[in-house]
């Protein structure tokens, strides 16, 4: 293999890890926002758990973001905006790459 081929495999490589990790990161998140959006509608335990582990699920099954916000705004009656509930997934995403990242080590 060549100096240029190496290098070619190894942005390859860093490539495919860093979408993996972003992947991993919305399904934390998206579980995050469940979790806190269970909370709003008064679910706890097994319920909440399973109601945030229903939206992680919908990043695996390639559910658009608008697509969920809309159920999580449906899910809560209006009690919460659309523009609320988009805040609270850009303020979750930093929590869940960083228990991602944690978990990695």
């Amino acid at each position: 293999m060549t100096t240029f081929d190496d290098r070619e495999h190894a942005f390859e490589s860093k490539f495919a890890h860093d979408e993996e990790m972003q992947f991993k990161a919305l399904v934390r998140r998206n579980k995050l926002v469940g979790l806190w959006a269970a909370g709003l509608m008064g679910k706890n335990g097994d319920e909440a758990q399973a109601y945030a582990k229903s939206l992680a699920v919908a990043e695996v099954n390639d559910v658009k973001h608008d697509e969920l916000v809309r159920r999580i705004t449906a899910d809560l009656e209006g009690h919460v905006t659309s523009d609320a509930i988009r805040a609270k997934m850009v303020e979750l995403l930093p929590e869940a790459k960083a228990q991602i990242m944690a978990e990695a080590d």
